[in-house]
């Protein structure tokens, strides 16, 4: 097996960490200083910082929720020093206490976006997460300036390309009771995120975006979390969405 693939599979982190990890010189097998090339064989012993790790003694990943306020970039850094997420108080001491895992993000959300933001301590777990082949559904409610037609929602549902670029189907639901207002609300669910997604759509019928809120991810809701607080995920639950990317096919 190749070592970053097992350094992954042991909850050491994604498998380019677990690169900066091996060319750092922090992973040893069998007793040596790794190498990238390095293999890994049934019985070995592999080590971080000289601690034993294995994918059987792999602990529980941790997950976190955490409702991204608008105007502040989902990535560790930004060349504009630009707010981003991991410069929010909930990600920072003394709300984030020097114990806590480090975590990347699941997904996206642009700058101009907010709501909820899932924060896992896995790479692989992020990874299944956010894969169109668990199907994972992410609802939104969006604001439009504008409105669809009942065969612009049939056509998103069945699912469109614009500009060579397949989007698969979606539910766009608009809200009751908006009369003649030129900006309508829609709850929008998608089981696949690229980049920009609903804006795109929406845009290619003729709408234009001024808000958009995620309000759930899978099983995981934003609830009454507040923009800018962080949450964990209880391990009972965590345990649950392992189960359910089992039965996907996902062995994590």
């Amino acid at each position: 097996m190749r070592l970053n693939v097992y350094l992954q599979k042991a909850g050491v982190g994604s498998r380019r960490e677990a690169e900066r990890l091996v060319a750092d010189g922090r992973v040893g097998v069998n007793g040596v200083t790794a190498a990238a090339t390095t293999p890994v064989e049934p019985g070995d012993a592999v080590t971080v910082d000289g601690r034993a790790v294995a994918p059987d003694s792999r602990p529980l990943p941790r997950l976190f929720l955490l409702h991204k306020p608008v105007d502040v970039l989902v990535t560790h850094h930004d060349h504009k020093n630009r707010q981003t997420i991991f410069d929010l108080p909930a990600l920072n001491p003394p709300l984030w206490p020097a114990s806590a895992p480090r975590v990347m993000n699941v997904g996206r959300l642009d700058v101009n976006s907010e709501g909820l933001l899932l924060l896992s301590s896995d790479g692989q777990l992020a990874q299944a997460m956010m894969s169109p082949d668990t199907a994972l559904a992410r609802i939104y409610r969006v604001r439009v300036r504008g409105s669809l037609t009942d065969s612009d929602i049939a056509a998103i549902a069945q699912g469109v390309t614009i500009e060579g670029v397949s989007y698969r189907g979606a539910q766009f639901v608009e809200e009751y009771g908006q009369g003649l207002r030129a900006n309508r609300w829609y709850r929008c669910v998608l089981t696949e995120g690229k980049n920009r997604e609903i804006r795109k759509l929406f845009e290619h019928f003729g709408c234009v975006v001024n808000r958009l809120v995620r309000m759930q991810y899978g099983p995981f809701a934003l609830d009454d979390l507040g923009p800018g607080e962080i949450r964990e995920v209880p391990p009972a639950r965590v345990r649950e969405l392992l189960d359910y990317l089992a039965k996907k096919g996902v062995a994590l």
